[in-house]
This record gives C-alpha cells, structure tokens and sequence, in this order.
C-alpha cells in the first residue's frame, strides 16, 4: 500500500458553520454535508454541490478514461488513490482533494476514499469532527487500507481523546504488527494516558521497524517525553 501515517498539516482554510443535514453519497452510506471555503473539487465528495448533465456526462467521461487507461475500474481506482497518498506525503493537500474526488467517482464505496476524505477534513481544514465521522464509515467499507486505524488514532490524539485513540491503536498494532507509525502513534496515546512505561515499550516496536519520514519526528518527540531509555 502506499500509506503512511500522516502528520498534521497546518490549517489552510475553516469550516462554514451549516445547520446538520445528511445526503446518501452511495447507496446505504450517509455522511453530514459539509462545505468549506475551497473550490468543490478541493472539498470531500466534491462540497456536495449541485452537478448539470453535462457536469455528470463530463465525470462519466472521465471514469471511462481512466478505466480504458488502465485496464479496469480496480486499477482505475488504485491509481487515483496512489496519486492521492502520494500527494498528502508530500504535502500537497489540495491535490490530494481532488485526486480522492476522482477517486469516488471511480468506486465511491469503497474504504479509501473514506478515509481519504477524513484526511483532508483534518488536515487541510481542521474539521475533527467530519474527520471522526468519515473514518469511522472508512472502518466499514471495503479494502481498507492498514494505515486506517494508525491515522485514525493520530487525529484522535489530536483531538485531545487519547483513551479512545488508544482504544483504536492497540488494535491497529494487533492487525498491523509490521506497521511502525501505528506502534509510534500508540507509544503517544500511551504517554497521555499516564503510562510511559509501555510507551517506551510501544516506542521500542516502532523503532525496530523502520519508521516513515513523517513519523521519526514523531517516535524521537515521544521518546524524549517518556524519558525512555
């Protein structure tokens, strides 16, 4: 997979506060419509805004392509998706929004585009609570990816509930055991939950296999805050 845990990224735009209001995105999946202030295709499933037939001819269009490109809609779909990952290592948010757009349109059922989308509400726009909501749909949709559960515990440390993120990340190690940011994320939730003993322990795991460059910041900080050995 080309996933890594991802770091928090400085906020670029906020929130428009909206009266709550729920749409059906794919059959049997609901998700709160919310806007921000960034062109539609920069915003998760494309800011909900109303499509023309020749908009919708044009997405059509777009999919056919792509799948022609690559020889099917599975594929299709892993290559918007690897750009898109690619794009949040390296920064580059925006294009990672509308390389996740692309990808909904291709198989909007599918996990990665949940959690994708829960990214980008956090990291460009600092909306925990979409990103809450759209992880947890990305854990019951398919082919979830394995650094779902380690992102998913980052952005609740981040939102200051590190005994749920804990909760999350000590099953993301046991699914996981391979996946060093998972261990780094968990050694922090650990910290913040008064145990800095098993912090350095998890601290320990994460350090034996080999960390991505977006956490060694990460398992060097917490290390020094547990005062491991």
């Amino acid at each position: 997979q080309n996933v890594r845990a991802v770091a928090c990224v400085v906020t670029l735009a906020s929130a428009l506060p909206a009266a709550a209001e729920t749409v059906e995105v794919v059959p049997g999946v609901q998700v709160t419509k919310r806007t921000y202030t960034a062109p539609v295709n920069e915003q998760p499933f494309f800011g909900f805004a109303a499509k023309s037939a020749e908009q919708k001819a044009e997405d059509e269009k777009f999919v056919s392509a792509m799948i022609g490109a690559t020889g099917s809609r599975e594929k299709a779909f892993e290559e918007a998706t690897k750009r898109a990952w690619i794009a949040i290592q390296g920064g580059k948010v925006k294009e990672a929004a509308v390389r996740f757009n692309q990808a909904f349109l291709v198989s909007p059922e599918q996990s990665s585009v949940y959690h994708g989308f829960a990214v980008i509400a956090q990291a460009r726009f600092s909306d925990l609570d979409a990103a809450d909501e759209l992880f947890k749909i990305a854990l019951k949709q398919p082919n979830p990816v394995k650094a779902l559960k380690a992102d998913y515990g980052r952005m609740l440390l981040i939102a200051k509930r590190p005994r749920d993120a804990q909760e999350v990340l000590d099953q993301a190690v046991k699914e996981a055991p391979d996946f060093s940011d998972a261990w780094t994320n968990l050694a922090w939730a650990r910290f913040q939950n008064g145990d800095p003993a098993a912090a350095c322990a998890a601290a320990e795991e994460a350090a034996k296999k080999r960390p991505s460059n977006n956490s060694i910041s990460d398992l060097t900080a917490v290390r020094n805050a547990a005062q491991c050995k």
